[in-house]
């Protein structure tokens, strides 16, 4: 007998040689596939403007030397008697390790997928990358936990058990960070749905003032008066958010009074004059002008116009030039503003004039 034909570990010599020859030509064969692959890719990956290709040249480095050799190996056996359970211990390292594979490439994907979404925000939304890399870190989570089940359940291990006892342990600690978790899940609706963006002028109940930071706990505002305004982000979401950069018009109402010894036909033409004053200024759209009411030490005439700007400034300009010329106008009608006043009657009893 030769040495071919000796047997060892129930295979032949010969056996063990065709297995190596195998294993060792389907690893070169993988290799430089992806490295043939690989340098294809990352060329036409330089004259698109598609990102697939980018994602594709990501997927393809993210495959691991141990996962084409286990694959390699697992070849070879095919040309081997091996006994069942040795054929099962491999399978199942060969299932590990596809899965640790695939959760290399899922994490490739999501990387790229964050990456360039974070890309996309930071010239609009710079606060929304640290909430989008959160969500990011989630996902690997979510992702990586899911494999480690699967390659448990896989290598034999009773999984029901170990997930339950998750499933308890999540919710004490769901219950213990309830309040951080509120905050971190409002932050991804602040995000997702925008009600507001870094930049926005926002008024909540009494506060008011700009947006200045969206974080994954809180939010911060810059007031008026300078000092920063800080919201958790699940109070901030219950609240009624006013947002005054999403305004396309701003509806102005003002009131004007005059005298109550004005002229019928003056108070009769104080309508069409105020119309022709605000129908003059520029991106402005006239409502009504109307008498409005008799008030106490004047007759009121109320006026309503929209500024088609959003822009405080805009509007504080446009109301600046109407008040100066309608104080020129009434000046030259002779047209007197109220001012409040009281007069104050005495009546005198008869009696006491006699007596006095």
């Amino acid at each position: 007998m030769g040495i071919v034909e000796q047997l060892f570990l129930g295979n032949s010599v010969g056996a063990w040689l065709i297995a190596l020859a195998v294993t060792v030509t389907c690893f070169v064969v993988l290799k430089a596939t992806q490295r043939i692959a690989l340098r294809r890719l990352s060329r036409f990956a330089e004259t698109t403007k598609t990102d697939l290709h980018d994602l594709a040249v990501d997927v393809i480095k993210g495959t691991r030397l141990f996962s084409l050799l286990i694959f390699s190996v697992y070849a070879g056996t095919f040309a081997l008697t091996l006994p069942t359970a040795a054929t099962k211990i491999i399978e199942a390292i060969l299932i590990v390790a596809l899965l640790l594979q695939g959760a290399l490439w899922g994490n490739s994907v999501i990387s790229f997928l964050l990456a360039r979404a974070v890309k996309e925000r930071m010239e609009k939304d710079a606060a929304s990358a640290t909430t989008l890399s959160a969500l990011g870190f989630v996902s690997k989570l979510v992702m990586w936990s899911i494999i480690l089940l699967l390659a448990l359940d896989n290598l034999g291990v009773n999984i029901t058990a170990l997930v339950a006892g998750l499933g308890v342990g999540g919710i004490a600690v769901a219950l213990a960070v309830q309040n951080i978790l509120g905050d971190l899940f409002a932050s991804l609706s602040i995000v997702l749905d925008k009600p507001f963006v870094i930049g926005d002028f926002i008024i909540v109940n009494e506060y008011l003032g700009t947006v200045e930071h969206i974080g994954l706990k809180t939010t911060r505002i810059r007031s008026l008066s300078g000092e920063q305004v800080v919201f958790s982000n699940a109070d901030l979401l219950r609240s009624r958010i006013r947002n005054f950069k999403r305004m396309y018009e701003r509806r102005v109402v003002f009131t004007v009074g005059v005298t109550y010894n004005t002229p019928y036909e003056k108070l009769s033409a104080i309508s069409t004059m105020l119309k022709s004053i605000v129908e003059r200024q520029q991106l402005v759209r006239f409502d009504r002008a109307h008498f409005k009411e008799y008030g106490d030490s004047s007759l009121v005439y109320e006026v309503v116009y929209f500024v088609k700007s959003p822009e405080y400034n805009v509007y504080m300009d446009i109301q600046q030039a109407i008040n100066l010329e309608i104080y020129r106008r009434f000046q030259e009608e002779g047209i007197e503003f109220a001012f409040p006043t009281r007069t104050l009657y005495v009546h005198q009893e008869i009696g006491e004039r006699i007596s006095n």
